[in-house]
C-alpha cells in the first residue's frame, strides 16, 4: 500500500498502515511521488523503512540526485510512466538517440529505455493494453546497454516531468 504524496496527514495516515502490517492485513507499504526533503523529513518520524518510493522516471525526467538517495537508504526505487506517460510516450519512443540505440541491439525503443532504467537500479511498471506490447516489456534480460550509451540516455534528461499529482 502506498502513501499517493507527501501532505500534512502523511505520518498519522502511515502509522496507521504500519499498524496494518503488524496485523497482517497488508504485506508492505511505501510512498508515491516523494522526494529528498520529503524524505529527510518524514522518514524519522516512522517506525517502518517503506519497501519503495514510486516516482516518475523516464529519460526527459531521471530524478538522478533523488534515485541514489532512496537506494542508499535501502528502498527500492520503482518508476512510474518510464515511457513517458500519456500525451509523451511517442516523443520518447522517437528519440534519435534512443532509436538508434535501439536500432543496435535489435530491439524496440520501450525495451532500450525500460533496460536503462533496470540498470540504474529502477524497478519499472510499464502501461499497455497491447498484448505484445506487454510480451516485449517483459523481454529485457537478452541485452545489456553499455556505459556509453547508458551515459547517451543520461545526457537526455531535461527535468521534464509529464504529471503532476
Amino acid at each position: 500500500m502506498l502513501l499517493h504524496h507527501p501532505d500534512p496527514n502523511d505520518v498519522e495516515a502511515y502509522k496507521v498502515m504500519e499498524q496494518f502490517v503488524e496485523e497482517g492485513k497488508i504485506r508492505s507499504i511505501g510512498l508515491s511521488n516523494w522526494y529528498v526533503e520529503e524524505l529527510t523529513e518524514f522518514l524519522p518520524q516512522v517506525d517502518t523503512v517503506p519497501a519503495l518510493v514510486q516516482n516518475e522516471i523516464h529519460p526527459y525526467y531521471q530524478e538522478n540526485d533523488v534515485i541514489p538517495f532512496i537506494q542508499d537508504l535501502g528502498i527500492v526505487v520503482q518508476g512510474w510512466y518510464p515511457l513517458g506517460g500519456r500525451g509523451h510516450t511517442e516523443e520518447l519512443l522517437g528519440d534519435s538517440v534512443i532509436s538508434e540505440i535501439a536500432g543496435v541491439h535489435g530491439v524496440s525503443s520501450a525495451q532500450v529505455i525500460l533496460r536503462w532504467n533496470l540498470q540504474k537500479g529502477v524497478a519499472v511498471i510499464p502501461g499497455s493494453s497491447s498484448p505484445d506490447h506487454i510480451r516485449e516489456n517483459t523481454k529485457l534480460y537478452h541485452f545489456s546497454l553499455t556505459e556509453d550509451e547508458m551515459a547517451r540516455i543520461n545526457a537526455l534528461d531535461r527535468g521534464e516531468k509529464h504529471d503532476w499529482y
